[in-house]
């Protein structure tokens, strides 16, 4: 049966190729050598007080259909990095999820703050291409590769000076993304297949990433409780998206996330409202 997630990285592919003709790889790496240095992420987020919060530009879900304008992207992005964040995510993708390469290009004029291109990443083309146009850091969706491309991509991130967020969904990716030795693992609280949230399975899988890799929450972030009670559960880091760009003040409710998160830390034990 073809899922959500099936759908998604078939019009990936299609629009992969229309890039890969009108600039083929060998054009694209050229571009590299003029591309600043790719910033590393991991001290900030290792350090930062209470979560790192990485705040993401994006316009729409396949799940929520339309969320924001985002007119300027660059502007957004200024918000974040005034409010906090510690990197920001980029939607990439267009069919489902309204963004671009462009918006990518303008949120790195805009700030110096890491930069995660979010995307479907299935081919070696689109991690250069994300050095190229600056991002710093890359997503790679364990339940989309196999262990070989998976393996191939993470260690094509790391010779370009990137970090890959590697994320997973359940036990078993879970294990496959441990075999990389990852910085960055995301656990999504979003079933990629059926687009269903159950913020159980982040909470689940966190207490199993060993110390030394940061786990990153993503998905089932509405406000400042749902991050508490995924730091509780031992994440470093929450990705957050749908609800910073429907907040009419993004920079404040990343203050929020962290200082809820700040409070997590201090009474562990404490529930949070609504648990």
């Amino acid at each position: 049966m073809t899922t959500v997630l099936d759908g998604i990285i078939s019009g990936v592919r299609e629009d992969l190729g229309r890039r890969r003709a009108a600039l083929p790889l060998s054009e694209l790496e050229a571009r590299l050598s003029d591309v600043a240095t790719a910033i590393d992420p991991m001290p900030g987020i290792r350090s930062a007080e209470g979560v790192a919060v990485i705040a993401e530009v994006k316009r729409s879900s396949p799940s929520k259909g339309a969320l924001a304008e985002i007119p300027e992207p660059g502007v957004l992005a200024r918000s974040y990095a005034a409010g906090g964040a510690s990197a920001i995510s980029v939607l990439t993708e267009e069919r489902r999820f309204s963004g671009s390469l462009a918006d990518l290009d303008e949120v790195r004029a805009a700030v110096r703050t890491p930069l995660l291109r979010k995307d479907f990443m299935v081919d070696a083309y689109q991690v250069s291409e994300a050095r190229a146009h600056g991002a710093d850091l890359i997503l790679l969706i364990v339940a989309a590769l196999d262990d070989a491309l998976l393996h191939d991509l993470h260690a094509q991130a790391r010779e370009l000076g990137m970090t890959a967020l590697v994320e997973v969904h359940d036990a078993a990716e879970l294990d496959r993304a441990l075999a990389l030795d990852p910085a960055l693992l995301g656990v999504n609280a979003r079933n990629l297949k059926t687009l269903e949230v159950d913020p159980r399975t982040v909470t689940d899988l966190l207490p199993r990433i060993p110390a030394g890799v940061v786990g990153v929450a993503e998905s089932g972030v509405s406000g400042p409780d749902d991050v508490a009670a995924y730091v509780r559960a031992g994440a470093g880091a929450v990705l957050v998206g749908e609800a910073l760009v429907k907040d009419g003040a993004p920079e404040s409710a990343i203050r929020a996330f962290i200082d809820a998160a700040t409070a997590a830390r201090a009474c562990p034990h404490t529930a949070a409202a609504g648990e």
